[in-house]
């Protein structure tokens, strides 16, 4: 069974920092596009950053550019987020996502296969 586990959320205030976890199991995405995503309440689910296979390119929403990481740990067939200067807008749902069909680094939701449950980030101010 495939699974895209998330965790490292949690309660931070503004300027704070998180990291996310998202370890997959079942089958390895060494190859893959992996990517982070987030949901707050009310809204649609956005693109938040991608990296293709072995990490060689990386990309990033403008919301985030310059304070959000992606970066992924192949041996430990994990990809992380690390979250600096934190900001009450940056609140939401967090998941990880695997794109079977590309080794590119992938921004629309619509490339992705795998999904995880989602890790919840609140940003107080």
């Amino acid at each position: 069974q495939v699974q895209l586990v998330e965790s490292g959320g949690g309660l931070v205030q503004a300027g704070g920092s998180l990291r996310l976890s998202c370890a997959a199991s079942g089958r390895s995405f060494n190859t893959n596009g992996m990517g982070w995503f987030r949901q707050a309440p009310g809204k649609e689910r956005e693109f938040v950053a991608g990296i293709s296979a072995r990490g060689f390119d990386t990309i990033y929403a403008d919301s985030v550019k310059g304070r959000f990481t992606i970066s992924r740990d192949d041996a430990r067939n994990t990809a992380y987020l690390q979250m600096d200067w934190l900001k009450v807008e940056d609140t939401a749902v967090y998941s990880c996502a695997a794109a079977l069909r590309y080794s590119t680094a992938r921004r629309n939701l619509n490339e992705y296969d795998y999904w995880g449950q989602g890790t919840q980030v609140t940003v107080s101010s």
